[in-house]
């Protein structure tokens, strides 16, 4: 909400009760207009941002539980306080249901709206807030924040924006430190759940023993030291998506028992008996190949299909070097501005360097290393002495080549 002082619009066809109203509401600073009926209510709210609407329930040319409904259409912030006769009490407990904030009496319940306003502006308040943080984040983790102009990594991109309008289970395939959960959270936050949360959980990073409680939940009692029930990550992200990177380590049991929330949606927490329903996306993450992994007998090949919806592989660093100096750039601008250093750019001779590494930790590694050197660089530059050492004495298939032949021909020049 861009302005602090609160917009308030008054629908009711009795002008005197109009007129009570907004010089009560004006006294305590709010900003005030009036609308006589349902249509110039509607054409107000389209025109001008308005936090709260108070409106009588019976209006000439709409019923108070009808202008509700399209208020708040029009503009899902907006709080509504309906007024009421004592006879209409049901119909202001029905326009709640509608969405409206609350309802007060015609007459008797003057002294009570004031509150009722602040309240309501409070709500309004923090619908903003969370709607401006939302805003944050979406452009946080958006499909522009992946750098790279490599045909192999647009390829990924396109399939990535392709998917996340859907509810497909998305499984994301490559080496570690490709950006597979830059990806999930791309994904998650151009889909329709993007309000509701993304649970990320490391397959790795949590005991075998550990993944199934914290997965899953439990109820007090089906193990020492489970002294409360406790709601595992699939409810915690009901309605929103369920992000299992190295989704390759997870044992073959508790494998099954994901499979059964793939197929039909349902699990049953650790020492339950009742089965629950979740609604939650699956993006899955893995360095590994799981083709391998199934003829090992180490993966569930029914478990493999129902994640593999929609696959997509990201490249490798190595296959997509004319990516890295945009990389090296916006990391340095990054990691400039952590350490308050007049860091600005990276020579050509470094760049050069850059681009001749192997990259076996991917973007990882990449970052890592600039980091580094921001942290060594004492001037406005990164050179190649900024590098770690095995960047600097590396050279390139081409340099090398050359090196070779001019050895050779000093060889054979000292024996002739």
């Amino acid at each position: 909400m861009q302005n602090s002082v609160g917009k308030i619009l008054i629908v009711d066809d009795e002008e005197k009760l109009r007129s009570l109203l907004s010089r009560v509401i004006s006294l305590e600073g709010f900003e005030v207009s009036e609308a006589p009926n349902a249509k110039i209510a509607l054409k107000k709210i389209e025109q001008n941002e308005i936090d709260v609407v108070i409106c009588d329930v019976k209006l000439p040319d709409a019923t108070g539980i009808e202008l509700c409904r399209q208020l708040k259409t029009i503009s899902p912030l907006s709080e509504i306080i309906m007024l009421t006769a004592y006879g209409n009490i049901a119909d202001g407990v029905q326009s709640i249901k509608n969405g409206a904030f609350d309802y007060i009496i015609k007459g008797d319940d003057n002294e009570k709206i004031i509150p009722l306003l602040h309240r309501a502006l409070d709500k309004v308040r923090l619908q903003h807030r969370i709607a401006q943080l939302e805003k944050q984040v979406g452009r946080q983790y958006n499909f522009e924040t992946i750098l790279g102009k490599s045909p192999s990594i647009a390829l990924s991109i396109e399939l990535a924006k392709k998917v996340s309008s859907s509810d497909a289970t998305v499984l994301l395939t490559g080496e570690t430190g490709t950006g597979k959960e830059v990806f999930a959270q791309s994904i998650h936050y151009a889909s329709s759940r993007r309000s509701k949360a993304l649970v990320a959980v490391n397959c790795t990073a949590i005991s075998k023993d550990l993944l199934e409680s914290e997965l899953f939940g439990y109820k007090a009692g089906a193990f020492t030291g489970a002294t409360k029930d406790k709601k595992g990550l699939l409810e915690e992200a009901h309605e929103g998506t369920l992000f299992l990177d190295e989704i390759g380590e997870m044992q073959l049991e508790l494998q099954a028992k994901l499979l059964r929330v793939l197929e039909n949606g349902e699990f049953i927490a650790l020492g339950d008996t009742k089965t629950k329903k979740v609604n939650v996306r699956i993006i899955a993450a893995t360095n590994r190949d799981l083709q391998i992994e199934i003829k090992e007998g180490k993966f569930r090949q029914d478990l493999f299909y129902r994640l593999a919806v929609f696959q997509i592989e990201l490249p490798a660093l190595r296959d997509r070097m004319k990516d890295v100096p945009i990389l090296a750039e916006t990391f340095l601008k990054t990691f400039a501005a952590k350490t308050n250093k007049r860091i600005s750019s990276i020579d050509a001779a470094a760049i050069q360097k850059l681009q001749q590494h192997n990259y076996p930790g991917n973007i990882r590694e990449l970052k890592n290393i600039i980091e580094r050197a921001v942290i060594l660089c004492s001037g406005e530059t990164i050179s190649v002495e900024d590098l770690p050492v095995e960047l600097q004495i590396a050279v390139s298939s081409t340099e090398a080549n050359s090196l070779s032949a001019f050895d050779l021909a000093s060889a054979e020049n000292y024996t002739s």
